[in-house]
């Protein structure tokens, strides 16, 4: 989820994880949580394999990545019997909206299919996607960086997906601003308030940073860091709400007063507005994913050589840890005619040390994969924007904290809906962030039962 295409706005749903909406009744998909289908299917022989890749196939792969046709043209030399359609039909939301309507009529879905870490769910609970065990994916576990892993993992040990980039989490600063006003990187999250009261106190039209109210993303990634379980699930349709636990609430209590006292902004971001705000200088850092940097230095340039990149601070600086926002995967339809094309597609994709590295070089995504995150010549990239600073050594570093047991919701759309009018609204009306935390989880809960969950409290 990183790079310069990031600039329009169809692109907001892989950022702000707004997953097409829709009602998941646990009797229409059999199926809930992390979606469990117990044991995993009889493994393919490789000579079963070796006989498919070399039988004439036409498969089709949605995706929004730009110039996705690099890396599938690596595929298709190396299997020149089997063609792949490459087919955008939308980002994020309108893509998924698609998906489940041909799902639904049991027509017209792709074979593959691109799809976020926190979606992944939202289809394993419509037994929608395949699992990819029996056609070798088990033996990628140890190339891809281990919290991504979970990320694509199943309860029941399944694979659903491919790991192909990331979003961990880490701080972009103006270094200039910093240091007009003897301002320390915050390394603590106690140093960061104080530095945002410090800031705003001796100029008011500047914020340390801003929190946007419409994103639920960069909340469920300050959660994940803070080691936060807003979601658990267990069986088929259990669940267990955390979003009003105590680590919640400590984050509400102190998101929320920095937004009461008015030292934080928390206008609405991917706006012309917020663009403006970035350019001008109005806000002095940037808590965001890994593929930040190469958004930003498109979408700023009248700041170019002014911006830094660290860690985010930390609630115990003895344990750093961070928490992810974005990145996606290669997963399989489960209805797909040619599982085992499918299932070879996903794998070589994304971790092909070509191909992979094409998506660091030409989509500017930030990797999944281990191999990549130690390069070299990948690290030392030290970009003039960044006042030729290693980003990219900084976010490989975060990477390797990011707490690998975090899971999403079967439910996501109505998790985000829902957190925007509470906790989001909260925010941007100055009131009490911690009371909208538990109107949040009261809502999320009884959504859930009302799905066919049974529900146990934060």
């Amino acid at each position: 989820m990183s790079g310069p295409f990031f600039n329009s706005p169809s692109s907001l749903s892989r950022r702000g994880f707004l997953v097409a909406a829709g009602a998941l009744s646990l009797a229409a998909c059999g199926g809930g949580g992390g979606g469990t289908s117990g044991s995993a299917g009889k493994p393919v022989g490789q000579a079963d394999i070796d006989k498919a890749m070399k039988t004439p196939t036409q498969l089709t792969f949605w995706t929004w990545v730009p110039n996705i046709d690099k890396e599938v043209a690596l595929f298709e030399k190396k299997y020149p019997a089997v063609k792949v359609k490459v087919v955008n039909a939308g980002q994020g939301t309108p893509q998924y909206t698609k998906l489940r309507t041909a799902l639904k009529a049991n027509s017209g879905a792709p074979d593959m299919v691109q799809i976020e870490f926190q979606a992944i769910p939202t289809f394993t609970i419509t037994d929608s996607l395949l699992d990819l065990r029996p056609y070798g994916a088990s033996a990628l576990k140890s190339t891809f960086v281990d919290w991504t892993w979970g990320q694509v993992s199943g309860s029941g040990g399944e694979i659903w997906a491919i790991p192909q980039d990331t979003g961990p989490m880490g701080m972009l600063y103006r270094k200039d601003i910093f240091d007009q006003h003897g301002i320390q990187v915050p390394t603590t999250w106690d140093e960061f308030a104080a530095a945002a009261r410090k800031l705003h106190k001796a100029d008011p039209d500047v914020y340390l940073t801003n929190l946007a109210a419409n994103q639920v993303a960069a909340w469920h990634g300050l959660l994940w860091q803070a080691g936060a379980k807003p979601y658990v699930t267990s069986g088929k349709s259990d669940i267990t709400v955390s979003v009003d636990d105590a680590v919640s609430k400590k984050l509400g209590e102190y998101w929320g007063t920095l937004a009461k006292d008015g030292v934080i902004g928390v206008e609405p971001d991917f706006t012309d507005a917020w663009y403006a705000a970035l350019n001008k200088g109005k806000y002095a850092t940037w808590l965001t994913g890994a593929w930040g940097p190469a958004f930003l230095s498109g979408s700023a340039k009248a700041t170019s050589g002014k911006w830094r990149a660290a860690p985010l601070p930390q609630w115990d600086a003895a344990k750093p840890s961070s928490g992810n926002w974005g990145g996606s995967t290669t997963a399989v339809i489960r209805s797909t005619k040619n599982p085992v094309q499918a299932a070879v597609f996903a794998q070589f994709l994304n971790s092909d040390p070509t191909s992979a590295k094409m998506f660091a070089t030409e989509q500017f995504f930030f990797p999944a994969t281990k191999t990549l995150l130690s390069e070299p010549s990948f690290l030392a990239e030290a970009p003039a924007f960044y006042g030729g600073q290693k980003v990219n050594q900084i976010f490989a570093d975060i990477s390797a904290q990011v707490d690998p047991a975090f899971q999403w919701p079967p439910f996501l759309d109505r998790v985000a809906t829902d957190w925007t009018e509470t906790v989001g609204k909260s925010l941007a009306d100055k009131t009490d962030t911690v009371r909208a935390l538990g109107s949040w989880q009261s809502r999320i809960t009884t959504f859930a039962k009302s799905q066919g969950f049974t529900v146990k409290g934060g």
